[in-house]
């Protein structure tokens, strides 16, 4: 067998590997000429943490990556919402950890540099087009080029050709409206140097959690978003180029001057930061189905999701890990008819979650019935039902500790 992986990003390397571990050949189209590592902060969970783990990658991980210890919901003042502990802390086998996406990514790049056969993983081959038969698959590419498989996987993002392809009548992108900025920098660590905080509510949201070492042992490099709804989601999204411009002060500030952490000066900390950049908050409906033929897709392509809950990145993992399994267990119409059988509910499900808040619903719950803040919490939420939201979600996108 032979699989087509269109897409070198955190879902198409773990296939790749993953098929290399299993015995299958393939072979990595990514449209990228030059990989470079780019993104800020990024949360991968534990259940996709054990994945990687199976890959041997806990280590690389671990060198470059924060273990996550707590969670912490406030409400724009500060005030404590909802606390969890997270990975290992949690009782996991495995950390949750926060991370620099352009490290996650250099991680994958590299260990599959290394397994792979040295034709396996090529740049600057960007997907246009495809034909199948009922032996087999070939992909073109905008430079001329073609290649011949028995399966082609899109992992190509969020803007996939292979979707495209396959659902021409696809709705598009959707934006809820909300703008991100997010930024990165070193800087005095907090409650810790190992806890993610994520405060205020949907119309205006603060999240900062480092995500790895600082410069000296009292600094870690620090992530902080900022998400501001500044649109409805009747608009249509900004152009595709406008997707990662630098962000300006005079647009985030304002929204960053109706938080008080007690912990931190954020505003210092934006104005410190040397360059951030700004984002919309998309998505695009679940599909029907991922699979024709021999043409399936993977993580963002199959299922982009708003970034609510650190689920974005995991669940490419798990599709990739789950796809590469069934194509070494059954033959290829099979594996994939049960591969988008197991993955697309479930990943379904999450996208729906999440534009209703996921577990962060907590704070948009306080926030609706306690705008200026509160005396006692208990006057205003119950602690059963912020245990219903945020146990809900991680019960239902696999992450709920397991229990004896």
């Amino acid at each position: 067998m032979h699989v087509l992986i269109a897409g070198g990003g955190v879902g198409g390397l773990t296939l790749a590997m993953s098929l290399h571990e299993r015995g299958i050949r393939c072979t990595v189209f990514e449209a990228a000429t030059e990989v470079r590592e780019l993104g800020v902060g990024i949360n991968t969970l534990p259940h996709a943490i054990r994945e990687l783990a199976a890959l041997g990658l806990l280590p690389a991980l671990d060198a470059v990556a924060v273990r996550t210890r707590e969670l912490r919901y406030l409400n724009r003042f500060g005030q404590e919402i909802w606390v969890e502990k997270r990975g290992i802390y949690a009782g996991h086998e495995v950390p949750q950890f926060s991370i620099h996406r352009g490290w996650l990514h250099g991680v994958l790049w590299n260990a599959a540099k290394e397994r792979l056969a040295p034709d396996a993983i090529l740049t600057g081959k960007r997907l246009v087009g495809f034909s199948q038969t009922a032996g087999g698959v070939t992909a073109r590419f905008a430079d001329g080029s073609t290649a011949h498989g028995d399966v082609l996987v899109g992992a190509d993002g969020i803007h996939s050709a292979v979707r495209a392809i396959l659902h021409p009548q696809d709705g598009g992108i959707r934006w809820n409206g909300i703008q991100m900025w997010r930024g990165a920098l070193d800087w005095p660590a907090f409650e810790g140097g190992d806890t993610m905080i994520v405060a205020g509510d949907m119309k205006e949201k603060l999240v900062l959690y480092p995500i790895g070492a600082g410069r000296t042992p009292d600094t870690r490099l620090t992530n902080w978003v900022v998400c501001a709804q500044i649109g409805d989601a009747t608009r249509p999204p900004p152009r595709r180029e406008d997707w990662s411009r630098p962000g300006r002060l005079d647009e985030v500030l304002p929204h960053v001057r109706r938080f008080r952490m007690p912990f931190l000066d954020v505003e210092a900390m934006v104005r410190a930061t040397p360059e951030f950049w700004e984002y919309p908050m998309c998505d695009r409906d679940p599909l029907p189905f991922w699979t024709q033929g021999r043409v399936t897709l993977l993580g963002d392509a199959a299922h982009p999701m708003y970034p609510v809950g650190s689920n974005g990145a995991s669940q490419a993992v798990l599709d990739a890990r789950c796809l590469a399994a069934l194509l070494a267990e059954r033959p290829v119409e099979e594996a994939l008819a049960a591969y988008e059988a197991e993955r697309l509910p479930k990943t379904a499900e999450i996208v729906r979650s999440n534009r209703l808040g996921g577990p962060e619903r907590v704070v948009d719950v306080v926030s609706e019935r306690a705008p200026d803040g509160f005396a006692r919490l208990e006057d205003v939420i119950s602690r059963e039902e912020l245990a219903a939201i945020a146990g809900g979600y991680a019960k239902m996108a696999g992450f709920a500790v397991a229990q004896p």
